[in-house]
């Protein structure tokens, strides 16, 4: 479960290993937001809807993004625009009005896309959604997909990782 954090959306948390090999430390970058649930994610049935969950995911991961230095307007001076292009989602329990959540996200690829996995808990630390989105680069100017990821970010999340800033949170 998520650790209680200030401010609405925008505090990821500090970076630690999290999965141990025998052999070795597998690294993974993660962030985790908390939130309440405001009455208008809410559907008719008084649960969320279930496209405001990728509200939540773009809120958390954009919180990962600029944890290592290359949040959105960092990518587009970069010269890359990352559109999504494949999502999957798994909805266990519902969410209702007011419930703490707290939303994690992990970077599970980037050197030739971007690939993050989420997970929503709820207040009792129950797994109440899972999901995948994939992002690839695209050349801003030519609005052509590109094979690979930039140099910037392939440097930021290589120099994250070898500094021991891990990732928070088990997905």
């Amino acid at each position: 479960m998520c650790p209680k954090v200030e401010g609405p959306y925008d505090n990821a948390l500090p970076m630690r290993p999290l999965i141990k090999d025998a052999d070795k430390t597998v690294s993974i970058l993660s962030a985790s937001i908390m939130m309440r649930i405001p009455f208008h994610d809410l559907d008719p049935a008084g649960f969320v809807w279930h496209g405001r969950y990728f509200k939540y995911f773009e809120l958390v991961r954009s919180s990962l993004l600029a944890s290592i230095g290359y949040s959105y307007l960092e990518m587009k001076q970069s010269g890359y625009l990352w559109p999504i292009v494949e999502t999957q989602a798994r909805f266990l329990k519902p969410l209702t009005l007011d419930q703490e959540i707290c939303v994690s996200a992990q970077l599970a690829e980037w050197e030739y896309r971007l690939v993050f996995n989420y997970q929503v808990e709820n207040e009792q630390g129950n797994l109440c959604a899972r999901a995948k989105t994939v992002q690839v680069p695209i050349d801003a100017a030519t609005l052509e997909m590109q094979i690979g990821a930039p140099d910037v970010l392939q440097r930021r999340v290589k120099q994250k990782l070898a500094a021991g800033e891990f990732s928070s949170g088990d997905i």
